[in-house]
């Protein structure tokens, strides 16, 4: 198990980037040489421990809680913290341009179990994503990919969208919206997986019969509560204290 995590450490470097350019151009001024020397500068100076912890590149696919009809391709670069949560900051891209979308924390089954029933109904299941085949790790050898695989099939996400790209906002405005994941065939548009694994050079048909030896694991009862008629979703409210919201 070392050397799959060894073979992914030195594969992430030159897999899958730069290949896919943000969903939109923001505004502002063009840097100026003052702030390069800066950003040079502290690229050498200082200290980035929490980033440089980030040492695996996921590609997967999100929908609005509420919303199937709202889908994006999501750019995952995570990090673990240990055996049981891995937390991962999102982009809309994965070359210089790239817009953080938001983030998303993974937890094993273990943990999702001792979730409170309500906060569970927040949470969407990995099984599908993997078994699909939808859920990829760019550029790394099979081997290591379906080891990966096998970890990530019985853990939990949470997901919140915070910079609506997919939607051609050129600000992070709006209100963060509580994302899903797909659990069934039918679900996804095939023109985004088309699109991705084009672009990616891979095959999602592929990989699913890849993956047909990976045990599809129980969904644990509260998660994907959206199945069930339970969507969850942020909005802004004015309190009835003047001048307050919430």
């Amino acid at each position: 198990m070392k050397l799959i995590y060894l073979t992914l450490l030195l594969t992430l470097i030159g897999c899958g980037g730069e290949n896919k350019e943000s969903n939109v151009e923001s505004p502002g001024s063009e840097k100026t040489p003052k702030t390069e020397a800066l950003e040079t500068g502290s690229a050498i100076l200082q200290d980035k421990t929490p980033i440089s912890k980030i040492n695996m590149y996921l590609d997967g696919f999100h929908f609005y809680n509420g919303n199937m009809g709202m889908q994006m391709e999501a750019h995952h670069y995570c990090s673990k913290l240990n055996e049981d949560i891995t937390q991962c900051i999102m982009y809309d891209g994965n070359g210089e341009d790239a817009k953080i979308m938001g983030v998303e924390y993974i937890v094993s089954e273990k943990l999702f179990m001792k979730l409170p029933d309500d906060e569970k109904k927040m949470w969407h299941s990995h099984s599908y994503e993997v078994k699909s085949g939808e859920l990829i790790a760019p550029g790394i050898p099979d081997v290591a990919e379906h080891a990966l695989m096998e970890e990530i099939k019985s853990t939990y996400g949470k997901i919140f969208h915070t910079w609506h790209t997919d939607q051609k906002l050129e600000l992070p405005i709006g209100i963060p919206q509580l994302m899903m994941g797909f659990t069934k065939d039918g679900q996804i548009k095939d023109s985004l997986v088309k699109e991705r694994d084009k672009r990616l050079n891979v095959s999602t048909e592929e990989k699913r019969k890849k993956r047909e030896d990976i045990a599809m694991p129980n969904v644990q009862p509260g998660a994907n509560a959206w199945e069930k008629g339970e969507v969850f979703q942020l909005r802004m409210e004015k309190n009835a204290k003047k001048g307050a919201h919430h």
